[in-house]
């Protein structure tokens, strides 16, 4: 859960650090920014910011800003019906993001988990995403990702985007944020 003061003190962040990236937003954007805490109240650290530029039945576009070491929690995009999950593809802007998906684990991974959330995270094969490069990650592929100590911004292409149906690691994860 978070306060009303805590939300617009992470607009206003993610503002500074879409800028820093030279990304452009309108003004309803700007006022639009989602903020998700995932349920915990440990914004910090476990959390994400989001600008949806479009969401149809086909494709989506957003950008994702992370505070220094937050991380965005592990979870998977399912099928749902006919279609196989959501394929997100994730292109660095600025900072550097630590990307991790299922295959083989990272012998000496960056990541700092989250305090108490370790036994949370089993996908630890590494990408370093710096500004420029990306990776494409299948539907229904574990994956959790983390900026560094500088923070990172991420514009995200994808197929359509159904975070309702998201299935988290951690059984304690909300999607939608509530605030008080």
């Amino acid at each position: 859960m978070l306060t009303r003061e805590q939300l617009l003190d992470a607009q206003a962040r993610a503002r500074e650090y879409l800028n820093r990236a030279g990304i452009v937003l309108t003004a309803e954007e700007s006022n639009n920014i989602e903020v998700a805490d995932f349920g915990l109240g440990e914004l910090e650290t476990t959390g994400l910011e989001l600008v949806v530029y479009i969401n149809t039945e086909r494709v989506c576009s957003k950008e994702l800003v992370l505070f220094p070491r937050q991380t965005c929690p592990e979870h998977r995009h399912p099928p749902i019906g006919d279609d196989p999950g959501k394929e997100e593809t994730f292109r660095c802007r600025w900072g550097t993001v630590y990307l991790y998906v299922e295959g083989e684990p990272t012998a000496h991974p960056a990541a700092q988990v989250p305090v108490g959330r370790e036994h949370t995270y089993t996908a630890w094969h590494e990408i370093v995403l710096h500004p420029g490069q990306q990776h494409t990650i299948p539907p229904n592929t574990l994956h959790w990702f983390q900026a560094s100590d500088e923070g990172a911004v991420v514009s995200e292409f994808s197929t359509r985007s159904r975070d309702e149906f998201d299935i988290f690691t951690d059984p304690q994860i909300r999607r939608a944020t509530i605030i008080e």
